[in-house]
């Protein structure tokens, strides 16, 4: 199997003509021609990432965030970005990224992220996802709930009388709180995203939606783990075995310096 191989499986799952217009999916370093030995699958491109990558014997990343978003005019080792990229090329070390484009496809990003917080009936379009929990819940259990599921702190971004509770909740992974207004016409009392931004915040409070702020990783990661499953079943069926390895380097633990 080799790299070009892989890029066309992810692209049955989640189509890379789907990315948005600012992004950088695809296959973002190495040669679509090199064998895959193994593929290690993380959120991001860090220095902790690249050595499970290497201590697991991979030589392809696939992550979720691309690497060079912004255009890069000089391939120095002066800024993060560059180095990880100049150690990549030296290591022989490939990498696909799938990011809006997993975020939007079925069973993607946010797909994962409403069977991670086990929401039923689930549906919606493009980013969000909207469904129902077990049972209604006051802010303080609904806080709660995500937290445990996510496995993160999580912020609420409104203040609810005590006996209030809901049910019906949207999902974006990542940076989605823009979708507020979209989630309330969806009949959502809960948006749960990534990151909110302060002005988003004050406007769905006064709509009287209640927004949880879990944090862009703990968000986003059971998504990329979804995508790794499912590419792991599609070169099941055809029977071709690589090895896969996930990354271990969540949260933001700062690195040893190098």
């Amino acid at each position: 199997m080799i790299i070009s191989e892989i890029v066309t499986f992810i692209d049955t799952l989640a189509p890379f003509e789907t990315q948005e217009p600012y992004d950088n999916s695809g296959l973002l370093v190495g040669d679509a021609g090199w064998a895959v030995k193994g593929i290690h699958v993380a959120l991001d491109v860090t220095d902790r990432v690249l050595d499970e990558a290497e201590a697991a014997g991979a030589n392809l990343l696939l992550t979720h965030h691309p690497m060079m978003f912004s255009a890069r005019k000089r391939m120095t080792e002066m800024d993060t970005e560059g180095r990880l990229l100049c150690r990549m090329i030296r290591g022989r070390m490939g990498l696909i990224a799938a990011h809006t484009n997993w975020d939007r496809a079925p069973g993607g990003i946010s797909d994962a992220l409403a069977a991670a917080l086990g929401l039923t009936g689930v549906t919606g379009e493009g980013f969000l996802r909207v469904g129902e929990l077990p049972e209604a819940l006051t802010a303080d259990a609904l806080t709660a709930w995500v937290s445990g599921r996510l496995r993160t702190p999580v912020r609420p971004m409104a203040q609810w009388p005590a006996a209030r509770r809901a049910q019906r909740v949207a999902v974006c992974g990542g940076a989605g709180s823009e979708l507020w207004e979209e989630a309330c016409a969806l009949g959502a009392e809960v948006f749960v995203t990534g990151e909110i931004r302060h002005h988003h915040a004050l406007l769905a409070a006064d709509a009287g939606m209640l927004c949880l702020e879990a944090g862009h990783f703990a968000t986003e990661e059971p998504g990329i783990f979804a995508l790794a499953d499912a590419l792991q079943k599609q070169l099941d069926a055809v029977q071709c075995k690589i090895p896969f390895t996930r990354s271990r380097a969540g949260g933001y633990a700062c690195p040893e310096k190098r």
